[in-house]
């Protein structure tokens, strides 16, 4: 019997955060105009509209996960499968601590981002190693559509093999038109399946990059936003997210140990704009963490 793949953006964000789009808005577009058959609603440093997402989500047809993009001291981490709001400003081990406590799955966000604060310039690979580490991460997100350089990405999907973590995409979609944009693929129909191909190590990151065009019109709500309210900051209100400087004590380790880039293969140029994919497949030998039932 052939087997059944899906897709799932797993970074979405909502106007309960600093994205453009209400949550219905963020459905309705999911639903009918990608092929999506999950979506994880991460806002910054809350669950609110998560919540109402997967409250909603039956009467669009598309499953939701219960997610949240957390400010750590060390950076930011996509907290998944999560039932409580986890606070923001704590250190990144007591934070996955508390995103595990509650039976949930922690991921390293765009771990080398440059222009927003990002594990992997806090000693991820070091921090991450061992069969006891001081970060248990259960996954990298390996695909990130928003970012400017696909080197970024690469560097994330090497790292993720050399932990032998699983590879995650998502589109980090602060507008409807960039959801799906990056996606995880995985065996099955909806969110159980995937939260099993996740703790198997069973999934593919892939996506196209949101473009010059697209980053344009980002850009331009962006200020169109902040000149109606210059006071909210871009919707970030709960924590400096400064892009914070390499640990020195991590800094010697990061640079030895980091692993080496592989590469990203275009796929098309479409209307004068490049657009690439990224597809890591998760080693045979990837870690698995125990959950609590």
């Amino acid at each position: 019997m052939r087997s059944v793949w899906s897709k799932a953006d797993l970074h979405v964000h909502t106007t309960h955060s600093d994205g453009h789009a209400g949550v219905e808005e963020v459905l309705e577009h999911a639903a009918r105009r990608t092929d999506l058959r999950v979506i994880a609603i991460t806002d910054h440093d809350t669950i609110d509209g998560a919540l109402e997402a997967r409250a909603l989500a039956q009467e669009y047809g598309i499953e939701v996960v219960v997610g949240e993009e957390v400010s750590t001291a060390d950076g930011e981490l996509l907290a998944l499968f999560v039932e409580r709001r986890v606070p923001p400003g704590r250190l990144a081990a007591e934070t996955i601590a508390a995103v595990h406590e509650q039976g949930g799955l922690a991921v390293a966000a765009h771990p080398y981002h440059r222009l927003v604060p990002s594990m992997g310039r806090r000693g991820l690979l070091g921090r991450s190693s061992g069969p006891d580490p001081e970060w248990s991460i259960d996954a990298i997100e390996t695909f990130n559509a928003g970012l400017v350089s696909p080197r970024n990405n690469r560097r994330a999907a090497a790292l993720a093999a050399a932990l032998g973590l699983p590879a995650l995409g998502g589109s980090d979609s602060h507008h409807l038109g960039t959801i799906g944009y990056g996606h995880t693929l995985f065996q099955g129909r909806g969110a159980a399946n995937l939260r099993a191909a996740m703790e198997f190590g069973r999934t593919v990151a892939a996506g196209r990059y949101w473009g010059l065009l697209r980053t344009a019109e980002v850009a331009g709500l962006i200020v169109r936003r902040e000149l109606r309210d210059p006071k909210k900051r871009m919707g970030r209100k709960t924590w400096d997210r400064r892009p914070p400087s390499l640990a020195p004590e991590y800094e010697a380790d990061f640079h030895a140990r980091e692993p080496t880039t592989v590469s990203t293969r275009p796929e098309s140029r479409a209307s004068g704009s490049f657009t690439a994919t990224s597809r890591t497949t998760p080693p045979t030998t990837t870690r698995r963490r125990k959950v609590a039932a």
